[in-house]
């Protein structure tokens, strides 16, 4: 079974820093994609970033890119999102989701209905 635990979420001052980090357990294969969403109030989960754990290959939301940086310990089966010079219009719960052997061109753009495994959310809260 596979399964997703997110965590690293809190309160901070607009320009300080957090590292959510998503533990996963469970895939079959050592090939899989992570991807960061993020959730206000009011409006649809959008896409942060997302990693390739075979290749390593990231992508990032224009909003975030400069800012935030996702990596992988592919020893420790982790996922990080260190996140630097947040805005308060970071504030969201972030929610790490999997899949099992992405496409070749895995990135944002690959469909959020389509990611089977989903962790619970951690709020980010960005004081202005």
């Amino acid at each position: 079974e596979v399964q997703l635990q997110a965590s690293g979420g809190g309160l901070v001052q607009a320009g300080g820093s957090l590292r959510l980090s998503c533990a996963v357990s469970g895939f079959t294969y050592v090939d899989y994609g992570i991807g960061w969403f993020r959730q206000a109030p009011g409006k649809e989960r959008e896409g942060v970033s997302c990693i390739s754990s075979s290749d390593g290959v990231t992508d990032y939301a224009h909003s975030v890119k400069g800012r935030f940086t996702i990596s992988i310990d592919n020893a420790k089966n982790t996922v990080y999102l260190q996140m630097n010079s947040l805005k308060p219009e970071d504030t969201a719960v972030y929610y790490c989701a999997g899949i099992a052997r992405p496409p070749l061109n895995y990135g944002l753009g690959y469909p959020i209905r389509e990611y089977d495994y989903w962790g619970q959310g951690t709020q980010v809260t960005v004081s202005s």
